[in-house]
């Protein structure tokens, strides 16, 4: 490996190819491209098209920054040969049964195998979110067997979990501390040396590859966890007619009272994450019954949300709900628990349509088998949810929401972002 003696020398004619150009891979290859010869690779064609021509659907990077950009985008794995640094940022989903699913994972690293080049001693980063050992057991033998060379070698393994919070325009990946591990001492040198160009943050070098996956796995589930107890607090808030959000405004004067809000819990990390932690515990033979709990409250939600609504609306009714996206400002409609209500208001025999001015009609019709309406609608629901409080639907005034609402019928507000108002008067208001 170049450099290996003096790992810290990372230099500006390191070459970088980053794999996978989604919502973690783009911004950092965006960054990296600052300093290094930097090279995007993705199998969407139509994506590096996109891309090529200056627009990224995610919203990550803006088009003046994506131009100004020193990055090269393909779709042409060739494009990768011979480079020092390998940085894979596919996504890491779960199957139906919510087992972790590494196919895109090992695809990729299929790929890079073809793209090593032994005398370069590249190293291979991993950014995905996996459990303890997918790194070194399960992609490190995929890159051996396909490329023939010899791992510690011929090339060398490294890890950083991905910390990217899509819409989030304060913890972006130049702002934040990235963990960091190398298989040995001298990669992990050399990695936060490329790191800490990215981010202002710093780096943090962990113990092992195994830590820094460990970290990750658990930095989300945490989450998962916390916010499963605030939802099971307003299911039982409302047994008792209590507003949640007066309940949580209370107990928040308390210093050490930690802030999280219910919700619908989907998306790609928060609503997948735990499973990966669950599989690796379940696989030591231990049963991991916190971590379990908080996936069974979360994934449950959807359903008490939409029955809520019901209570008190004859079918059929006529539903629209406000945002399918799986939070607030972004075009992101991975794992959408948004879908699970409409489902639910479709099984208590409600039709239902569906508005959202960030999601892509495409990817939703593609995805979910959900036609989104072109411009919100001037006629009146039965039930109107607002389920994603995009901003667009912030600048709406009470009135033109109250308007959507026939007489009789439900508001409901997931996130009570919409001010009491006299609008309201002639319909019931409905919130956690």
């Amino acid at each position: 490996m170049k450099n290996l003696e003096n790992p810290a020398g990372i230099v500006d004619e390191t070459r970088v190819v980053v794999i996978g150009l989604g919502y973690v891979g783009l911004p950092l290859a965006v960054r990296l491209a600052k300093h290094f010869p930097t090279v995007g690779v993705d199998r969407d064609a139509r994506r590096v098209a996109a891309l090529r021509a200056g627009y990224d659907h995610t919203g990550e990077v803006e088009p003046d920054v994506l131009a100004a950009s020193g990055l090269t985008v393909t779709d042409d794995p060739a494009a990768g040969n011979g480079a020092d640094i390998y940085i894979v940022t596919v996504p890491t989903p779960v199957d139906a049964d919510n087992r972790p699913d590494l196919s895109l994972l090992l695809a990729a690293s299929t790929a890079v195998a073809g793209m090593l080049d032994s005398a370069r001693r590249p190293i291979v980063v991993y950014e995905s979110t996996v459990y303890p050992g997918v790194t070194e057991d399960e992609c490190g033998a995929v890159l051996a067997q396909v490329s023939g060379l010899v791992r510690g070698r011929d090339f060398f393994l490294g890890y950083s979990p991905e910390r990217i919070n899509p819409g989030d325009r304060v913890h972006t990946v130049d702002r934040i501390v990235k963990v960091v591990a190398g298989e040995t001492p001298e990669v992990t040198a050399r990695l936060c040396a490329l790191y800490d160009k990215v981010t202002d943050a710093g780096t943090y070098p962990a113990a092992s590859i195994r830590v820094a996956e460990a970290a990750k796995v658990i930095e989300n589930a945490q989450r998962d966890i916390n916010i499963a107890f605030v939802n099971e607090i307003a299911q039982i808030m409302a047994r008792l007619d209590l507003s949640v959000w007066d309940v949580l405004a209370a107990a928040r004067t308390k210093w050490n009272f930690l802030p999280f809000q219910p919700g619908l819990v989907g998306g790609h990390c928060i609503g997948v994450d735990p499973y990966y932690l669950s599989h690796c515990a379940e696989a030591l033979g231990h049963s991991p019954a916190v971590v379990l709990a908080g996936r069974t409250t979360n994934d449950a939600m959807a359903h008490w949300v939409a029955d809520r609504l019901c209570d008190t609306v004859a079918a059929p009714a006529r539903a629209l709900v406000l945002g399918l996206t799986f939070k607030e400002n972004v075009a992101d409609l991975r794992n959408s628990k948004v879908v699970d209500v409409i489902a639910r208001l479709r099984d208590h025999g409600h039709r239902v349509e569906v508005h959202d001015p960030r999601a892509d009609c495409a990817e939703a019709r593609a995805e979910y088998g959900i036609d989104l309406l072109d411009s919100l609608p001037e006629s009146t629901y039965d039930i109107v949810f607002l389920a994603v409080p995009h901003d667009e639907y912030h600048a709406l005034s009470p009135e033109r929401l109250a308007a959507l609402v026939r007489d009789g019928g439900v508001f409901g507000d997931l996130k009570n972002i919409v001010p009491p108002s006299p609008a309201f008067a002639h319909a019931r208001r409905w919130t956690l």
